[in-house]
């Protein structure tokens, strides 16, 4: 049998990620596609990269064919003697029987029993199927709406098959709540067109969270800066503060200091999995910018009658 390098054939290194094969793939599909290209034997280029792609794109079929070794294009070899027996294969390999003329797309097609048309890029009726091309865009979603859930609409360039140019179309996307800043979400069907009934591409959305004027995220949790005045940390107090649902009381104890975090349990963003993250309330001491006479004089009182040294520890 004659070893063919799939990888070579698409173009990437034996460890590429799954990402880095699809692009791959459809990088040289529409470069060999017949019934768009214009390069010499494009049919059958088209059909070797379909098939490398078919083959190490499918994890079982990968992992038989990373068990083959590694030979040059073109190179006789014979798999390994137990290699038909750990991917399922029958008798054969290791009793006598000439490999010649097996095909090497045939022996993967076959790993998993689909032999004859296998391919993703199998001639129709139309001509050669081929999948739509994924498309990647940002999504900027306010937090409230990251909070309960939304529907944006989003402008895409897409092919158009027509003309051979690209055409605007808007797509309306459900973004489920509870979504984070830089989070990665995938919704079939929704990028370009396929050719010649193939399947629609896909669309990926980074969700983009909008600052908000008083919460910072932290995936799922929330920080919130919450000022006290200086009586308030010293004596304690319980006061009003904000969340995405509502308005809570927070609890703060006598002697309370500035930077410390009080936790609001379940009142930050959605999890997928249930329940919620959490509010935490960053504490700050704030001093009023105008104080009344009566205020200063009060300020002066306890500046004569506190013995508390707040630089104590400078010796």
């Amino acid at each position: 049998m004659k070893y063919k390098d799939y990888y070579a054939v698409l173009g990437v290194s034996r460890s590429a990620t799954e990402a880095d094969i699809k692009k791959a793939y459809r990088r040289l599909a529409k470069k060999y596609h017949p019934d768009v290209s214009k390069e010499a034997d494009a049919e059958e280029k088209f059909k070797v990269v379909s098939e490398a792609y078919e083959t190490i794109s499918n994890p079982e079929k990968r992992a038989a064919y990373d068990q083959l070794g590694s030979f040059r294009s073109g190179q006789e070899f014979r798999p390994p003697p137990d290699w038909q027996t750990r991917f399922g294969f029958g008798r054969g390999f290791d009793e006598g029987l000439d490999l010649g003329g097996l095909d090497f797309g045939d022996l993967f097609a076959n790993l998993t029993g689909r032999s004859g048309a296998r391919r993703r890029g199998a001639q129709g009726r139309g001509g050669f199927a081929m999948a739509g091309e994924d498309y990647e865009v940002t999504a900027h979603v306010s937090l409230d709406d990251a909070y309960r859930g939304t529907e944006v609409n989003l402008d895409l360039s897409t092919p158009d098959p027509r003309s051979g140019g690209r055409t605007q179309k808007s797509v309306r996307v459900r973004i489920p709540k509870g979504v984070t800043d830089g989070q990665r979400l995938r919704v079939p069907g929704k990028g370009g067109p396929g050719m010649n009934g193939g399947p629609a591409g896909d669309l990926y959305l980074n969700i983009a969270l909008r600052p908000h004027r008083l919460f910072r995220v932290d995936d799922h949790d929330l920080h919130l800066d919450v000022p006290l005045a200086p009586w308030e940390a010293v004596l304690g107090a319980r006061i009003e503060v904000p969340t995405l649902e509502g308005r809570v009381v927070l609890t703060v104890k006598p002697g309370s200091k500035a930077g410390q975090k009080l936790r609001v349990a379940g009142h930050g963003l959605p999890r997928p999995q249930g329940g919620q993250g959490d509010l935490y309330c960053v504490l700050s001491i704030v001093t009023p910018s105008m104080p009344s006479e009566r205020e200063k004089t009060l300020y002066r009182e306890l500046a004569e009658t506190s013995r508390f040294n707040p630089r104590g520890q400078f010796g």
